[in-house]
Formats: C-alpha cells, sequence, structure tokens
C-alpha cells in the first residue's frame, strides 16, 4: 500500500465500527471492502481500492474487515460472498456490489456518491477496464501457469469461458475445483447457467427466436428459448419476462418448465433486487 493511501485506509472490527465507520460517515462517506487473505479475487480488488483511496485524497475512506475475523460485521451486512463492498453515508448503508470489478467500473460506482476532493490525482485511463472475455481468459490462463496452486484462478477461468460462450470449457474447469470453491457462490450460479445453457445447444438464433415469438404468440418453445438466451446474453429482466408471459397464457404447458425456468434463472442472477421483484410477479400468478 503507499504512503498516499494509507492515510485514507483503515482496518475495522466491531470495536472502532459504530464510530470509524458509522459516525465518520457523518461527515465522510466509508467505503467498507469485505475481505479474506484466501479469497483470490479480493487480491485484485484490493489494490485497486487502495489506489482509488489514495486518488480521491480523503473524498471517502476505505474500510477493510476481515470476514475471517469479523464474522459477526459479514453477518450484519448480510455478506455472502466475498469480495462484497459496502458504501457507508450519511450513517446508512447507501450502495454496494459483489466481485471484483474492473478499475472503469469502480470509478463509476464511485462517481454516483463520491466527488474528488480538491488535490486529489487526476484519473488515468485503464485500458484493461475495456478488456472483453477472450483478453480475460488469456490473461488467466497465463496467471494459472505462473500460479498454478492459485485454485481461485480457475473459478475466474471458468466464468471467462462461460462468458465467451464456452460452456463445455467452463464446465470442465468447473468440475475440476476444490471443494472449498465448489461451493463459491459465484461457481453455484455457473452450474445453473450451464444447466440453462444446454437447453440451447442447436437452438435457433436470437433474431430468429425473435421472429418466431413475433410470428406465433402462442409458439411456447421459442418463448422460452428466447427467455433463455437473453438470461444469459446480459438481458436477464428481459428473459424473465419470456418465462412470465408462458406462465402467465400456458401454466402447465411442457410439465410447468416455465416456473422451473424462473427458478433457475433466480439461481443465476447476483442481482437480489431484480430477482425480488420476479419472484413477486411470479408468486402473483400461481397464487
Amino acid at each position: 500500500m503507499t504512503a498516499a493511501a494509507q492515510a485514507h485506509v483503515f482496518d475495522v472490527d466491531t470495536a472502532n465500527f459504530e464510530a470509524d465507520v458509522l459516525r465518520a460517515s457523518l461527515t465522510t462517506p466509508v467505503l467498507v471492502d469485505f475481505w479474506a487473505s484466501w479469497c483470490g479475487p479480493c487480491k485484485t480488488l484490493g489494490p485497486l481500492l487502495e489506489k482509488l483511496a489514495a486518488e480521491y485524497n480523503g473524498a471517502f475512506r476505505l474500510g477493510k474487515v476481515d470476514v475471517d475475523k469479523n464474522q459477526e460485521l459479514a453477518a450484519m451486512f448480510g455478506v455472502r460472498s466475498i469480495p462484497t463492498v459496502m458504501l457507508v453515508k450519511d450513517g446508512q448503508l447507501l450502495d454496494g456490489f459483489a466481485g471484483a470489478l474492473p478499475e472503469g467500473q469502480l470509478r463509476e460506482f464511485l462517481s454516483r456518491h463520491v466527488q474528488p476532493l480538491e488535490g486529489a490525482a487526476a484519473a488515468e485511463p485503464e485500458p484493461a477496464e475495456q478488456e472483453d472475455a477472450a483478453q480475460a481468459i488469456n490473461r488467466l490462463q497465463q496467471a494459472i501457469a505462473a500460479e498454478p496452486e492459485r485454485a481461485e484462478l480457475k473459478l475466474d477461468l471458468a466464468l471467462a469461458l462461460m462468458r465467451n460462450g464456452q460452456a463445455d470449457a467452463a464446465e470442465a474447469e468447473l468440475n475440476a475445483l476444490p471443494a472449498n470453491l465448489a461451493t463459491d457462490a459465484r461457481a453455484v450460479r455457473l452450474r445453473s447457467q450451464l444447466d440453462l445453457a444446454r437447453a440451447l445447444e442447436g437452438a435457433p438464433s436470437l433474431a430468429q427466436l425473435r421472429q418466431r415469438v413475433q410470428a406465433d404468440p402462442t409458439d411456447w418453445t421459442s418463448h422460452d428459448l428466447l427467455g433463455v438466451r437473453l438470461l444469459l446474453e446480459d438481458d436477464p429482466a428481459a428473459g424473465l419476462d419470456q418465462f412470465l408471459a408462458i406462465l402467465e397464457k400456458a401454466r402447465d404447458w411442457n410439465e410447468g418448465q416455465a416456473k422451473k425456468r424462473l427458478l433457475a434463472a433466480f439461481a443465476t442472477l447476483d442481482d437480489a433486487e431484480l430477482v425480488g421483484r420476479y419472484r413477486r410477479r411470479m408468486a402473483s400468478l400461481l397464487f
């Protein structure tokens, strides 16, 4: 950690939480980073957060919570996986995210709530923030070759392979994970995504499925496949809408597959607000 970062970064535990996080946030926002020494993504995210803390020059403070030593704090914040980052402002939890975001997304997150103080360093362009799935695969394969003992990199690789449409390769990496990582929240979500991806083997393209649904609104097979494609191709709300359309008009189609799809979809999504909203919509149709 640089000397500039040290002035704005501190460790958080139950003893100083109220004073240094809650009360301090009344005057200066506090970004709380939940991490652990064994967490691979934490080792990527932590230095980026420290760099930004130095760059923002005191516009926010960065509190570090070692979840192994502070399980009570992690439970209080509802932390389910790490890294998880929460922003506390005016004594209240304002926003947060899970996972190791690239620097560009971290800057975007901070810009919604915090403005750098006078004297803060100018933001540097980060070409890495534009990293696509193929670039991530190449980077991770090189990292694994250099540090084969870091099993968490293999989970990152499995996720990148899935993003790149390489479901079989992603599944192979997932199946090879040690037991402690196989139950990681990201691994569980990936397993659910792979189960959904199998439905798309030999399926029509997104454009073709849209045309089929438009031509025949009762073509439930096309609705179903369109929902899966949208869900896996970064338009989850639109995908869930397709499953709800089946549930509303043809609840018993294919032995109640729409309900099964919705439940599987909920398991793949890391967006509690979206999942909660669609769970309520599903319940209103079922009961």
